[in-house]
């Protein structure tokens, strides 16, 4: 066990920090710089458990103690319980911020807010950094909340289905809504956003959605027959994310979110939006 989990467990029941030092064989400097750090950070013992060995490593080996003042203190407090708040469906981080301001009315604003929550992320999640080549990869899948248009005849609000492609490298983004999310459909809009970018990519990197992959394995998974038809004429591939690999599609979702955030959806210069 890394004996900075042994320190932070050792502290979350109460044991001063020479005790720890002692026991532990680590100097009380050490000590200090593991607490200090495990509170600025405002980690939780659940998150604490939740990270391997290595990651603890890395997290406490790349950052140092700095002053930090009251109000950012307490934004950082904020900040575990945003980060449950927003794997529920429909929460975003305008929402978590306009909660924020009900509690300290005085905090900061919108791009601040933002701007401290990214750094804050990148300290209690490090990951690796992913380099895309130009043409490598197409991710594509529906964003996770469903959107609705207006019958203009009927006056009823209909749901949509929102499916999403981006090219790794630029960013490149293409959207399109469609009435359901049939393997159909899936198909047609993959072969649109290929037509739209006036290109093939080397791969095509769909989530494990039923309308693309009809059976999950960590090593050879089952591709829809349409769909493999359709990489066949074109001359590319489908590489799926792998099932239960959250991270390998991480970099997506944070793109993804960002073209439903607020409802209405936001793109990059040159993107499209295509109704069926």
């Amino acid at each position: 066990m890394s004996k900075i989990r042994k320190v932070i467990k050792f502290y979350s029941t109460g044991k001063s920090k020479l005790f720890i030092s002692s026991y532990l064989s680590l100097s009380r400097n050490t000590v200090k710089k593991y607490i200090s750090l495990y509170e600025v950070l405002g980690l939780s013992l659940d998150v604490i458990n939740e990270k391997t060995d290595a990651e603890l490593e890395l997290l406490f080996s790349h950052h140092t103690v700095q002053a930090v003042s009251p109000q950012l203190q307490s934004l950082y407090d904020f900040f575990p319980k945003m980060e449950r708040e927003l794997k529920k469906v429909g929460v975003t981080v305008h929402h978590m911020w306009e909660q924020y301001l009900l509690l300290h009315p005085d905090g900061f604003q919108s791009s601040q807010f933002r701007y401290h929550y990214k750094i804050w992320g990148k300290r209690v999640n490090p990951v690796m950094h992913m380099n895309h080549k130009s043409g490598d990869k197409m991710y594509v899948d529906y964003a996770g909340k469903t959107l609705s248009i207006l019958d203009k005849e009927s006056g009823e609000l209909k749901d949509v289905q929102f499916f999403v492609a981006i090219l790794g490298a630029s960013q490149y983004t293409y959207a399109e809504a469609s009435m359901r999310q049939q393997k159909e459909d899936f198909v047609r809009s993959v072969e649109n956003a290929m037509r739209f970018f006036e290109g093939t990519p080397a791969a095509i990197v769909p989530d494990n959605l039923k309308s693309a992959v009809i059976k999950s394995s960590r090593f050879e998974p089952t591709i829809n027959e349409t769909l493999a038809d359709l990489t066949e004429h074109y001359e590319t591939t489908i590489l799926p994310a792998r099932a239960y690999k959250p991270r390998d599609n991480l970099w997506w979702r944070g793109q993804s979110r960002s073209c439903t955030e607020g409802f209405m959806p936001t793109f990059n210069q040159g993107s499209s939006v295509w109704m069926n």
